[in-house]
């Protein structure tokens, strides 16, 4: 299972992939949880400890091994670098292993914006080309909204782009534009679930402004997720329905692909 999960900043997003990620763990599978989102907070959402946060470092940010892999020199304005950097040992490497999910952290691209031509850009699309082709880990990428890490040579390979969708407009016409993102890199299935879903007509809301796209399930509103991120817990660990409703989202998720 390779799947990508992407949504406007604060839709919950993060709280899904975690959640989703320690569930499969539980389940015997092998996981590798990706933190592609520049505001990186999927650590904490998988649970994390202090400690454990401490070995982490965003890979783009590491200067010398992207000199290392790449042959290019920061701060050398067109210089040459290698398009196909060494990457297959990055993983077990730079990850971190809690509670059966090992995390990695990308780490966002540094000036230049989505069409960044430059050795971090290079290596990073290179090592999640890597991770979807030829890993065999259950793999939950946590997406930006712009899916900035995808690269046309590798989303063959996701099985599912989940776009996180809270009932208010903004956050609806964000997975407009992600739908739109995602069909321009060919991903075939592109599916929504909604979050902080109050009632029956904030279910309304989602599915009706967003009916051209499959929905796998919704998680409520619920302030224990909150009181997880004050106590920088995962939301598995102090609630039962959180877990039930992701496992529901998972099981149709599963019928689908």
């Amino acid at each position: 299972m390779k799947i990508a999960i992407s949504g406007k900043g604060g839709v919950g997003k993060t709280t899904l992939a975690g959640v989703m990620a320690r569930i499969l763990a539980t389940e015997g599978k092998k996981v590798l949880a990706i933190d592609a989102d520049p505001d990186s907070n999927l650590a904490s959402a998988i649970g994390l400890d202090k400690e454990a946060l401490a070995k982490l470092s965003p890979i783009a940010s590491m200067t010398s091994l992207v000199e290392e892999r790449t042959g290019a020199k920061k701060g050398t304005f067109g210089s040459m670098f290698k398009l196909n950097p060494k990457v297959d040992d990055l993983p077990d490497e730079m990850g971190v292993v809690y509670q059966g999910v090992k995390l990695l952290l990308l780490g966002c691209i540094p000036q230049g914006g989505g069409g960044c031509f430059c050795p971090e850009n290079i290596l990073l699309k290179n090592l999640v080309r890597h991770l979807l082709i030829q890993r065999e880990e259950a793999l939950i990428i946590d997406m930006e909204a712009g899916l900035e890490h995808l690269g046309r040579g590798s989303t063959g390979y996701v099985d599912a782009l989940i776009i996180v969708v809270e009932p208010g407009q903004r956050a609806i016409n964000t997975a407009k534009q992600i739908k739109k993102l995602g069909e321009d890199l060919n991903i075939k299935q592109i599916m929504i679930v909604g979050n902080k879903v109050a009632s029956d007509q904030d279910r309304k809301i989602i599915e009706e402004n967003l009916s051209d796209f499959p929905v796998l399930g919704h998680m409520s509103f619920n302030p224990m997720v909150l009181q997880a991120d004050k106590e920088g817990k995962s939301p598995y660990d102090i609630d039962e329905k959180i877990r039930d409703e992701v496992k529901t989202i998972l099981e149709e998720l599963e019928k689908r692909i």
